[in-house]
C-alpha cells in the first residue's frame, strides 16, 4: 500500500478525471472564445478569418462598448467605496451582538442565496414598480415626492443604474459580512480587552484593531467585488435589459446582446475576450496594489 502512493502516477490517476473535465469546460472554450473573436460568423455559416477587425470595432467604433465599459467601472467604484466600507460596519455591529447573533447572521446571509433573476423580478415589482413600488410610497409618506424620477426608477437614465447597483448589493452585501464576521470571530479576545483597559472607546478598537486585523479578508472581498463587478450581467438582464437608451449596459450584457440578438457570434466573442483582458488587467493591477498595501501596514 505504501509504495503504491509512493508512486506518483496513482495521483496523476487520481486527477485525470478532474483534468478531463476542466479541459472539457474551461480551457476549451477558452481558446474556442479566443479563436472566434478573429472571425466573422454568425453562428450557421462558416467563420471567415478578419484579423483584428472586431477589436478595432470594440475599441473605436462601437459606442455602447465604450458606455458599458464605464458602466463596469461604474460598478467597480460603487462596489469598492460605497458597497465595503457598508460590509465593514456591518460586520463590526453584529460581531458586538451578545443575542440572537446567529438570527442576524442567517438574516444578513439569506438574501445571497436567492437566485438573482428572482432578486431582480422582486426588485423591479416589490421596490421600484412606479405605481406599487414601496420606494415611492416612503417618499410620498414622507413629503419627498420630489425624489421620484418622472416615469420610473428603472425608465429613467438618471436612477436605472444606481436602481441595479442597490439590488445587486442587497443580494451580496450579507454573504461578504460572514466573511468579515467570521475574520473578526478569530481575534482573540485578550486584544480587546487589554484595549479596553487601556481606555479604547469601540471606534478606537474597529480603526486600530479589528479592521487592521482584517484587513487580509477586506483584500479578498475587495477582488471579489471586482470580478464580480466585471461579470455583472444576470440583474441587468431581469431587470432592464441595458436600457433605457443603453444606460444600465455592461460588457457582459453588450456582448449577449451582440452575440444572441444580433447573431454577430464573432464580435460577441471578441468583446468576451476584451473583458477577459480587462479583467485579468484589473486583477493584475489590484494585485499590485494589495501588496504594496499590506508591506506599508507591516
Amino acid at each position: 500500500m505504501n509504495k503504491t502512493l509512493r508512486n506518483p502516477l496513482t495521483y496523476f490517476l487520481f486527477i485525470i478525471p478532474t483534468l478531463l473535465l476542466y479541459t472539457m469546460f474551461f480551457i476549451y472554450p477558452v481558446l474556442s472564445t479566443l479563436k472566434s473573436g478573429f472571425t466573422s460568423w454568425d453562428g450557421a455559416n462558416t467563420p471567415v478569418f478578419i484579423g483584428l477587425d472586431n477589436y478595432v470595432k470594440a475599441l473605436t467604433n462601437d459606442e455602447i462598448f465604450w458606455k458599458s465599459f464605464f458602466n463596469n467601472v461604474f460598478f467597480i467604484l460603487f462596489s469598492l467605496f460605497i458597497q465595503i466600507p457598508v460590509i465593514i460596519l456591518l460586520g463590526i455591529l453584529v460581531s458586538g451582538v451578545k443575542k440572537f447573533r446567529g438570527f442576524y447572521k442567517t438574516t444578513v446571509f439569506l438574501p445571497s442565496i436567492l437566485s438573482t433573476a428572482v432578486v431582480g423580478i422582486l426588485f423591479s415589482f416589490v421596490v421600484f414598480h412606479p405605481e406599487i413600488g414601496l420606494l415611492n410610497k416612503l417618499f410620498s409618506a414622507v413629503g419627498l415626492e420630489s425624489l421620484i424620477p418622472e416615469g420610473s426608477w428603472l425608465g429613467s437614465e438618471s436612477t436605472a443604474m444606481l436602481a441595479i447597483l442597490f439590488t445587486n448589493a442587497w443580494q451580496w452585501t450579507g454573504f461578504y459580512v460572514v466573511l468579515v464576521l467570521a475574520a473578526i470571530l478569530g481575534i482573540s479576545k485578550e486584544i480587546f480587552e487589554a484595549a479596553e483597559i487601556d481606555g479604547a472607546t469601540g471606534f478606537q478598537k474597529a480603526r486600530l484593531i479589528t479592521i487592521p486585523l482584517i484587513r487580509p479578508i477586506i483584500l479578498v472581498i475587495m477582488l471579489l467585488s471586482i470580478t464580480g463587478a466585471m461579470k455583472a450581467l444576470d440583474v441587468i438582464l431581469v431587470m432592464t435589459n441595458g436600457g433605457p437608451f443603453s444606460s444600465t449596459e455592461v460588457m457582459a450584457t453588450h456582448m449577449y446582446n451582440v452575440a444572441f440578438k444580433q447573431t454577430e457570434y464573432g464580435y460577441g466573442n471578441a468583446i468576451a475576450n476584451l473583458i477577459m483582458i480587462f479583467t485579468l488587467g484589473v486583477t493584475l493591477l489590484f494585485g499590485i496594489f494589495s501588496k504594496k498595501f499590506g508591506d506599508v501596514e507591516s
